[in-house]
């Protein structure tokens, strides 16, 4: 059996206001805001970036909070693939610079409304985050 990656590396950052995370919401489901890193683009650059572009707003990062990998079948193309996630914390600077994209709704959950994202390994970034930072 092969293993696909689903793209080389998909950084993810999870931005709390609260005691909320700010997802993505598209008509596929929910997300944490991110995405694949360009050519020598650092980590940083590709979440500001990904974050402008999907959400309209700028961020600081905070801190690492750990990477996943998640494995899965994907039926639009009939193989098994693999998408590892590098999560960081940030901080939204300001008010949105940009509209978000078309297709994007910024929504906030709340601690019981982690399983609502689609990736597993989201989800547990998001737990990791809850317990760390909002444990009472």
């Amino acid at each position: 059996m092969m293993i696909q990656s689903a793209s080389e590396k998909d950084l993810l950052v999870l931005a709390q206001m609260n005691k909320r995370l700010i997802v993505v919401k598209t008509s596929t489901g929910y997300f944490l805001p991110g995405g694949g890193i360009e050519e020598n683009e650092t980590h940083e650059e590709c979440l500001k970036r990904e974050f402008l572009e999907e959400l309209g707003y700028v961020i600081k990062i905070i801190e690492f909070i750990g990477r996943a990998k998640r494995y899965f079948y994907s039926t639009q193309l009939n193989e098994n693939m693999v998408s590892e996630g590098f999560f960081y914390i940030a901080e939204l600077i300001g008010e949105p610079q940009n509209p978000p994209e078309y297709d994007h709704q910024l929504v906030w959950l709340k601690r019981d409304e982690v399983n609502l994202l689609f990736h597993t390994h989201q989800v547990w970034a998001a737990e990791k985050v809850f317990n760390q930072n909002f444990n009472n």
